[in-house]
């Protein structure tokens, strides 16, 4: 089982923050955009085209106030804000959430609603009941172990007709092929994903109700195949993964190829409400 810990120092342990900034303080002296962070803050499998397709699922009219849960640097927050949602940070890493407060302060988003980051546990909401109108996963569920209780505690926090959705990797047929490390664990005890087939059940039994549930496997793995191109492309970019992963991505960048090719794992969009 994955402890805090654990989970912290995987992600913490090659962060350049006080470098990040300065890179992005020297290139961008007017602020970065959106897109210019993306090779940065949009980690997940789809990047900004998978954030978009996520946030189109909800009205920030009707469900504006919105909880991102393993926010991570924060790509998927400012993006939601600059459609108008209230986000709502929360990880369990610290430096993540330091750092996300670090680029939002350098981003001009002088009309989007104001962001508010936490460090906690998706086990235990620091929130009050029926307190968000909207849940968010992306690519971050399958970083912990009690995806009951997690899902439990995203009910409790979720008002009356509130909606959950997530864009999430869940295990494929051959999962016993995976090969590691990959961004979200090193090796096999600190990987916790479900199947497609386990993770709705557990969201109906958890009081939701299933609306949307889409495999887009294959458009996902055409993506990343576009990306570890460019990542091998002999050229320094600004900004890439390697400034949270280190070294270490090259070889978690081959295996997501090789991991959606082999299928042992799947990338799915689900949505639920309560």
């Amino acid at each position: 089982m994955t402890s805090p810990n654990h989970l912290v120092d995987h992600y913490q342990r090659a962060l350049r923050a006080d470098e990040v900034l300065a890179q992005i303080d020297a290139h961008y002296p007017d602020g970065p955009t959106l897109h210019q962070l993306a090779p940065l803050d949009q980690l997940h499998i789809g990047g900004v085209a998978a954030s978009t397709r996520l946030l189109e699922r909800l009205n920030p009219d009707t469900h504006g106030k919105v909880l991102d849960i393993g926010a991570g640097l924060g790509g998927l927050m400012r993006q939601g804000a600059a459609l108008g949602f209230q986000m709502t940070g929360l990880d369990i890493t610290h430096g993540f959430s330091a750092l996300n407060r670090a680029l939002s302060s350098r981003v001009n988003q002088p009309n989007a609603p104001p962001l508010a980051w936490v460090t906690g546990s998706a086990s235990a909401l620091p929130f009050a009941d029926n307190s968000f109108d909207a849940v968010l996963f992306q690519h971050s569920l399958m970083n912990m172990p009690d995806a009951a209780g997690v899902i439990a505690e995203s009910r409790r926090i979720l008002r009356p007709g509130g909606q959950l959705v997530m864009h999430e990797v869940v295990s494929g047929p051959h999962v016993a092929q995976l090969h590691y490390p990959v961004p979200w664990a090193a090796s096999p005890e600190h990987s916790h994903l479900l199947t497609l087939t386990s993770l709705t059940h557990l969201l109906e039994t958890g009081g939701f109700v299933l609306e949307h549930v889409e495999d887009w496997s294959e458009i996902a793995l055409e993506w990343r195949q576009r990306q570890r191109q460019k990542e091998q492309t002999p050229r320094q970019a600004v900004l890439s993964p390697k400034w949270v992963f280190g070294e270490r991505f090259i070889t978690m960048s081959k295996n997501l190829v090789d991991n959606l090719a082999n299928g042992a794992i799947k990338v799915v969009e689900i949505q639920v409400s309560c």
